[in-house]
C-alpha cells in the first residue's frame, strides 16, 4: 500500500493552510489502527486537503491512494474515505458556472473538473463495496455511485438487485436515496427510477422503507406521489413508532436469509404487487421480533425518520396544505424528538409559505404546556416570529408566561438582557396579559433592550408601564452607556406618547455624553415628536438646536420641531438643505420629513422630481412617496414604485403603502395588476433559501394587508390611510 507515496513531490504543492507535505501522514493516519489517529487523519483532509470542497494539486494527487484505502478489507472506518472520495470527485461545474469563472479561478475550475474525471474513472470499485461487510462502507457507496458513476443505468439496476439481500436499514434507506439521487440527476432514468420508488411506497413494504421511498418521490417526482400522501406518511409513522426500539438505539438487523424467505411468502404473485426479486422483509417481523429482550423501552420512531421527513418536506415544497397535515400529526406525537422537528419545520414552513395555520399554531402552542422545558423553548421561539399569526395560541402563551417568571427575561454571557422568547410572542399579539411580565422587567438593574418594541407592540395595552419607564429613565446616569440604558426607554415612552415624560426625556437631550451621543439624541427626539403638543415646552430648546445642530442631525431637530409645533416655514429651510447632504441616509430622512409637511412643502416637488432618476433605490422609492404628498399628483411617482417593486422584493411594502395611500390601483390599472399577483403568491415576497430574519413572517403579512388595502380602497369601499 501507498506505493510511490513518497516520490510524490508534496512540498512542492499547497493545501489551505499552506505547504502540503504533510498530507502523505495524513493518508497512512486513515489506515492506522487507531481509532483517534483516523478520525484525526480525516479531519486533516477535510479541513486542509479538501478545504470547504475545495480541490487543490494535493487532492488530486491523493486520489489513486484514496482509492487503495477504500478497496482494503482491512482498513476501519472505510466509509468515511467514500464520503471523501464522493465529495472531492462530485463537484459538477455546468455551462452557467462556467461563464462566471474569472481568470483568477480558472485553475480551480480545472482541479474540480481533474477531479470529477479521475474519481469517475475508479467509481467501478464502489459496485463492489455495495456487499462489503462493513457496513458503514455498504451505507456510503450507494450514493457514491450514484453522484460518480457514468452508467446510471447499470447503477439503478444494482440497486434494485442489493435491496432484498441488504440486512441493515439504514444502508437500504440508502438505496433508495441514491435512487432518487440517480432520478434528479439524469433525466433518461428519472421515469425508472420513479417507477421503482412508486412501487416500494406501496403496500406491503416495511413503513420505514415506505417512508423513504415516499419522500424521494417528492424530491425527484413529486407528480407520482399518491393523492393521500398525507394519510399515507402520517399512518406510516404511527407504524414506526410502534415498534419497541432498543436502549442502544441500534436497528437490528434482518438476517439475509430469513429475510428473503419471508419476502417470498409475504408477497403473493398478483397483479399489481412488487416484483419477486425487490421484496423486502419487514424489518419488524424477523430481526426486531427475535432481538427483543428486556432492554425495550417506550415506542419512538427511529432517528432516521427525522431526516426522511425533512426530505419529504423539501420535496412537497409549495403544497402547503398537505405539509401542514403532515406538521399537525407530528406535533401530536408522542415522540418528543419528533415534536422539535416539527417545530422547527413548521417556522420553516410558515415563514417561507402562505397558508392557514390556525390549527398548526395551536398545536406549537400545545407544546408550552409540556414539563420539558426544550420542547417548550423551542415552541415559543416559534411564536416570537408569528406576530399576529400566533393568536390560535394566546392563551396558551399567557399560561406559559403566567407560570414561568424565571423566563421572563433571558440574560446572556455578553450583551444586555433580552425578554423571554413568550413574552415577546404575547406582547407581539397586543395581548395585555403580557403587562405584568414587562412591568417586572422595567424592575431589573438592567431593562431588556428589546423593551420599547414590545411596548410598540402593545400600543395602548401598555399605557399602566408609562410612570415605570418616566421613572427609570430620570434613573439612567448620563454616561458612555447611556444609550444602551435610555435606548428601550426612550422607544417605549415614544410609542406611547407618554407626553407627561418631557422633563426626563429633555434630560437626557440635554446632558447625553459625546460617545454614542447622537444615538440617544435621535431618540429623544423621537420621542419628543411622538409626544406631539403635549411636548410644547420643548420649542425653545428645539429652535436652539435647529439652529445650530451641532453633534445632532438638523433633519431630526426639524421633524421633532414640525411634530411638536407644526411651524412649516421654521423646518421648510433645514429639510431643504438636508437633500444636499453627502450620505444618502440623511437624504432620505430629509425626503421622507418633507413628505410629512405635505402641500406645505409643494416648492421642493422639483427637486425631489429629479431624484426620481437617483441610482439608490430606496431613495427613488422615498422620494416618489414624497412628491406624491407634496403635490398631490401620483402620475410621476407610480412607475417609479412598480419598478422598484420588480427590482428589489424587499421594497415592496414601502411600496404598497405608497400606493395604498395614493388610491393607485384602479381597476386595470398596472398597480392593480402587481398587487393582485403578489396576493395570488404562494410564496412569501421575503422568503429565503438560506438565511431568514426575525420579522420575516410579520413583513410579508404587512405587505399582504396593505395590498388588500390598496385594492378596496379603490372599490370604494374602503379609505386610504
Amino acid at each position: 500500500m501507498f506505493a510511490g507515496i513518497d516520490e510524490v513531490d508534496w512540498a512542492s504543492m499547497e493545501h489551505a493552510y499552506g505547504p502540503a507535505g504533510d498530507v502523505p501522514a495524513m493518508l497512512r493516519g486513515l489506515a492506522s489502527a487507531d481509532p483517534a489517529e483516523r478520525e484525526q487523519a480525516l479531519d486533516g483532509m477535510y479541513g486542509a486537503v479538501h478545504h470547504q470542497g475545495d480541490v487543490y494539486a494535493c487532492t488530486l494527487a491523493s486520489i489513486p491512494f484514496l482509492f487503495e484505502l477504500v478497496v482494503d478489507p482491512g482498513i476501519p472506518d472505510r466509509g468515511g474515505i467514500v464520503e471523501l472520495l464522493t465529495s472531492i470527485g462530485g463537484i459538477d461545474l455546468d455551462e452557467d458556472d462556467e461563464d462566471e469563472i474569472d481568470e483568477d479561478e480558472i485553475e480551480g475550475a480545472a482541479n474540480y473538473a481533474m477531479a470529477a474525471t479521475a474519481v469517475t474513472a475508479g467509481a467501478d470499485v464502489f459496485f463492489d463495496l455495495m456487499a462489503d461487510e462493513d457496513p458503514g462502507v455498504r451505507l456510503c457507496a450507494p450514493l457514491a455511485l450514484a453522484a460518480l458513476h457514468d452508467h446510471p443505468g447499470r447503477v439503478l439496476e444494482l440497486l434494485r438487485e442489493r435491496l432484498p439481500i441488504e440486512p441493515d436499514e439504514e444502508v437500504r434507506l440508502a438505496l433508495i436515496e441514491a435512487a432518487g439521487r440517480i432520478a434528479l440527476r439524469h433525466r433518461l432514468q428519472a421515469g425508472p427510477a420513479a417507477a421503482w420508488l412508486s412501487r416500494l411506497a406501496g403496500e406491503g413494504f416495511p413503513p420505514g422503507l415506505r417512508l423513504a421511498a415516499l419522500a424521494q418521490l417528492a424530491r425527484c417526482a413529486p407528480d407520482a406521489l399518491p393523492g393521500d400522501v398525507v394519510r399515507m406518511v402520517t399512518g406510516l409513522l404511527r407504524q414506526l413508532r410502534s415498534i419497541p426500539a432498543r436502549r442502544s438505539g441500534a436497528v437490528p438487523a434482518l438476517d439475509a436469509q430469513a429475510g428473503a424467505a419471508e419476502a417470498v411468502a409475504g408477497y403473493p404473485d398478483a397483479a399489481g404487487e412488487p416484483p419477486a426479486e425487490e421484496r423486502v422483509a419487514p424489518a419488524t417481523l424477523v430481526g426486531q421480533l427475535r432481538a427483543l429482550s428486556d432492554e425495550e423501552v417506550p415506542p419512538a420512531a427511529a432517528p432516521w425518520t427525522a431526516d426522511l421527513l425533512r426530505t419529504l418536506h423539501v420535496g412537497l415544497d409549495d403544497r402547503v396544505a398537505e405539509r401542514t397535515a403532515l406538521l399537525a400529526d407530528q406535533l401530536r406525537s408522542a415522540d418528543r424528538r419528533q415534536r422539535i422537528d416539527a417545530l422547527r419545520m413548521s417556522s420553516g414552513l410558515i415563514r417561507t409559505w402562505r397558508g392557514s395555520y390556525e390549527e398548526l399554531v395551536r398545536l406549537v402552542g400545545e407544546q408550552l404546556a409540556t414539563p420539558d422545558p426544550r420542547l417548550a423553548d423551542e415552541a415559543s421561539q416559534v411564536l416570537e416570529e408569528l406576530f399576529g399569526l400566533a393568536a390560535p395560541a394566546a392563551d396558551a402563551l399567557a399560561a406559559r408566561v403566567a407560570a414561568d417568571p424565571g423566563a421572563w427575561v433571558r440574560d446572556w454571557p455578553s450583551g444586555p438582557p433580552a425578554l423571554g422568547s413568550a413574552v415577546k410572542a404575547l406582547a407581539g399579539l397586543g395581548d395585555a396579559r403580557a403587562v405584568p411580565a414587562l412591568t417586572a422587567a422595567l424592575e431589573r438593574p438592567e431593562v431588556p433592550h428589546d423593551m420599547g418594541f414590545a411596548i410598540g407592540c402593545l400600543g395602548a395595552a401598555a399605557d399602566p408601564l408609562a410612570e415605570v419607564l418616566r421613572r427609570r429613565l430620570g434613573e439612567v446616569p448620563l454616561d458612555e452607556r447611556a444609550h444602551d440604558r435610555a435606548g428601550p426607554l426612550l422607544t417605549g415612552l415614544a410609542a406611547l406618547r407618554a407626553g407627561e415624560a418631557l422633563p426626563e426625556v429633555l434630560r437626557v437631550l440635554r446632558g447625553v455624553p459625546e460617545y454614542r451621543g447622537e444615538w440617544v439624541r435621535t431618540a429623544a427626539l423621537r420621542a419628543l415628536g411622538a409626544f406631539g403638543p403635549a411636548a410644547r415646552g420643548a420649542v425653545p430648546e428645539l429652535r436652539v438646536l435647529l439652529r445650530s445642530p451641532g453633534a445632532t442631525s438638523a433633519t431630526e431637530v426639524a421633524k421633532a420641531l414640525w411634530a411638536v409645533e407644526g411651524d412649516a416655514g421654521a423646518v421648510l429651510p433645514v429639510l431643504i438643505e438636508g437633500l444636499r447632504a453627502e450620505r444618502v441616509h440623511e437624504v432620505r430622512s430629509a425626503v421622507n420629513a418633507l413628505g410629512g409637511l405635505g402641500a406645505r412643502a409643494g416648492v421642493v416637488a422639483p427637486r425631489l422630481r429629479a431624484l426620481l432618476g437617483h441610482g439608490e433605490l430606496w431613495l427613488r422609492v422615498d422620494a416618489a412617496i414624497a412628491l406624491w404628498e407634496v403635490s398631490g399628483r401620483s402620475d410621476a411617482s407610480v412607475p417609479v414604485l412598480l419598478a422598484a417593486w420588480e427590482q428589489n422584493r424587499h421594497a415592496r411594502v414601502r411600496v404598497a403603502e405608497g400606493l395604498a395611500r395614493m388610491g393607485a390601483a384602479g381597476a386595470g390599472s398596472d398597480a392593480a395588476y402587481v398587487l393582485r399577483a403578489e396576493l395570488a403568491s404562494v410564496r412569501r415576497h421575503n422568503a429565503m433559501d438560506s438565511g431568514y430574519g426575525s420579522h420575516d413572517t410579520y413583513e410579508d403579512e404587512k405587505l399582504l394587508a396593505l395590498c388588500r388595502q390598496a385594492l378596496l380602497w379603490n372599490t370604494g369601499k374602503g379609505p386610504a390611510t
